[in-house]
């Protein structure tokens, strides 16, 4: 915000000055005044973004290597830079909020990611998923119908969605959601396999998706554990051949 400020002081004072010294052709003095407005708030913006990245790579870091409390707390460190640009804020308070939900502190994560930035589908998302368990089932189709519509191209947007959907018992509004996903995501194979499958009365299976998959946690662990346990156990039999 402070950017955009400081941008259209700028923008007026050399719009005063070119009235005062220069010229007082309006339509010279406008051009000036948008060039130095554009110019201002890009080289602003890029400086704030620069600090931003910076913060979110260091935050990253400490993640990797299993440092989530020093992680969070650089994160709201970097709350500050909210005033300067917007969405900086809601985009940390998401950082933060995947951050909890991957320790599995639903509690803390919640109020991080009511606050997140919606085009962070992943956020967005965990989010739906925390209404799902704790059954506000308006509220997580409420969030669920935001994350499509900030990411219509993104298909796990719409596998997660019909994934709930069909876990909650609505199979019929899951085919929906996986025939909609269809048709904006360049008919992604996984969901045509996932709709295939709800169609025949089976479950979706989401492995297609990748370790993407499991940070959402909709997965029992002990099923996960013996997953992995089973994939280590057959690349050492490949290993002894």
């Amino acid at each position: 915000m402070l950017n955009l400020l400081i941008s259209f002081a700028c923008s007026a004072l050399s719009s005063a000055l070119m009235m005062r010294f220069v010229t007082p052709n309006m339509w010279i003095t406008m051009a000036v005044s948008a060039i130095v407005f554009a110019g201002i708030f890009m080289l602003m913006t890029r400086i704030t973004m620069k600090k931003v990245t910076a913060l979110m790579e260091l935050a990253q870091r400490d993640m990797m290597a299993n440092r989530g409390d020093k992680a969070v707390k650089e994160l709201q460190a970097g709350l500050k830079y909210g005033a300067w640009q917007i969405y900086v804020k809601q985009q940390i308070n998401s950082q933060i909020g995947t951050i909890y939900y991957l320790k599995r502190d639903f509690k803390q994560a919640v109020p991080f990611l009511e606050k997140g930035f919606v085009r962070n589908w992943v956020s967005t998302c965990m989010l739906a998923i925390t209404y799902m368990k704790k059954n506000k089932t308006s509220k997580m189709v409420e969030t669920f119908g935001k994350a499509v519509s900030a990411n219509r191209k993104e298909p796990m947007v719409y596998a997660l969605y019909a994934f709930c959907m069909d876990r909650i018992g609505e199979r019929g509004k899951a085919i929906e959601v996986l025939n909609k996903g269809i048709a904006k995501a360049a008919a992604d194979e996984r969901l045509q396999e996932n709709l295939a499958l709800l169609e025949a009365g089976k479950k979706m299976k989401m492995k297609g998706f990748g370790d993407m998959w499991y940070q959402f946690h909709l997965e029992k662990q002990g099923a996960m554990i013996k997953k992995q346990t089973k994939a280590m156990t057959g690349r050492r039999k490949q290993v002894m051949r």
